[in-house]
């Protein structure tokens, strides 16, 4: 039985779908993911896969990071049976180049699939490696702009799959719940069902439209940063932790970057690596020694990400922004958050997360290993979203209407199937 690597390219959201061409020997104008043969052992189609991205669409190197390989699918159709190996891949842009094999090819969400001629297989593929509760529930990599969009492709996913509201509006509640430190993931979720009709098929639309006006947010919160950056003056930069949205603003900016390692998931390592090998000046130090640096005059402004920000304005971040927001302050070096509106609470309610394992010993030693804490209002000179800085009244003003949004679940719609 031949093996064949069906790749879903994802970008913000949707995924490349691509129209087999006259060129290619099988379901010729169907539409598929990036795909082709295993040359070698199966174990190791992760390399047939990036073949097949390079080969088909132009895509190569870290332009494409690989999310997740799949568990495979068997397919039979027309007396034909092979082995599908899916895979995903997340795309730093949408820039292709698609070779003759290919007619056409889309940017789409996933959930087309269901509506389109395909492949046979190529949801069930798709499904084998999309996100899950869990992605949103467990990652401890990204940032919470991204986990949100993780979180409104679940969402989408389920409401596609869904034989009522009920169904969606679980999967909306465990979602909701899943990261109760991250605004986001809350905020979106919540506006989806708050604005869908009570039909599962309305949640699948509007979980859509969010995903692209997300993604449309945190992208243009970080231009506004890069920005606010360039009008200053600022040349040399401070931060930590890996935010999608500053790093993209880092990038844009062109300053020179000095990055924390972020421990305990080290997730500053990676930021300068990427600043790196863009050609920016990045200088990577400890999570210690950063206060020190920014106090010592090494940096003229630090940019923080935001997991929340809070209805008063306190800015909720990885472990490790309060002293350097302090020693920012004593240095006067101005303290900007970077983030899309959706990551305002509608209270300052502030939940940590714990990492736990800082002693194995055998004594009674209590240990305290938080993730997360709070910068007070006083030390955040500005939080910078997609529609430009806001202070402390227009924070309050927005944490208004996120507060509003909470109530669908006691809408009649939800309230009936619920009981």
């Amino acid at each position: 039985m031949p093996h064949v690597v069906t790749v879903f390219l994802r970008h913000s959201g949707r995924v490349l779908l691509a129209r087999r061409s006259e060129a290619v020997g099988t379901y010729q104008g169907r539409w598929a993911g990036i795909s082709g043969y295993v040359e070698g052992d199966p174990a190791d189609a992760e390399g047939d896969a990036r073949r097949e991205l390079a080969e088909e669409v132009g895509v190569t190197g870290i332009d494409a990071e690989l999310v997740r390989a799949g568990a495979t699918v068997s397919v039979a159709d027309e007396g034909r049976e092979w082995t599908v190996h899916p895979f995903l891949f997340d795309a730093r842009t949408r820039d292709t180049d698609p070779n003759e094999e290919l007619a056409a090819v889309e940017w789409v969400h996933p959930t087309e699939i269901r509506a389109r001629e395909t492949v046979p297989g190529l949801w069930t593929a798709y499904r084998r490696v999309a996100p899950g509760v869990e992605t949103v529930a467990a990652d401890e990599t990204h940032g919470s702009a991204w986990i949100s969009l993780r979180a409104l492709e679940v969402l989408r996913d389920a409401a596609a799959e869904a034989d009522s509201l009920e169904a969606a509006a679980s999967v909306a509640r465990r979602l909701r719940d899943a990261r109760p430190s991250m605004a986001a993931v809350e905020n979106r979720v919540n506006r989806v069902m708050a604005e869908a009709d009570p039909d599962p098929e309305s949640v699948r639309r509007r979980a859509e439209a969010a995903i692209d006006t997300a993604a449309e947010a945190d992208d243009t919160a970080a231009a506004r940063a890069a920005e606010l950056v360039r009008e200053r003056g600022f040349d040399r930069l401070a931060t930590l932790s890996r935010s999608g949205t500053v790093l993209a603003a880092l990038e844009a900016a062109g300053a020179s970057v000095l990055v924390s390692e972020s421990r305990p998931g080290g997730e500053g390592v990676g930021v300068a690596e990427i600043l790196a090998r863009g050609g920016q000046d990045a200088t990577l130090t400890t999570d210690a020694a950063l206060p020190g640096l920014v106090a010592g005059g090494r940096a003229d402004a630090v940019l923080l990400g935001a997991d929340s920000v809070l209805a008063s304005g306190g800015v909720v971040n990885k472990v490790g922004s309060l002293p350097v927001a302090l020693a920012a302050a004593r240095a006067d070096v101005p303290v900007f958050a970077v983030c899309a509106r959706d990551k305002i609470r509608g209270d300052d309610r502030f939940v940590g997360e714990d990492a736990g394992a800082l002693y194995d010993g055998e004594a009674a030693v209590g240990t305290e290993n938080p993730l997360f804490e709070v910068v007070p209002a006083d030390l955040v000179t500005g939080v910078v979203t997609e529609g430009g800085v806001l202070d402390a009244d227009a924070v309050s003003t927005i944490a208004e209407e996120h507060a509003a949004l909470a109530e669908w679940d006691f809408r009649d719609g939800v309230a009936e199937e619920t009981g």
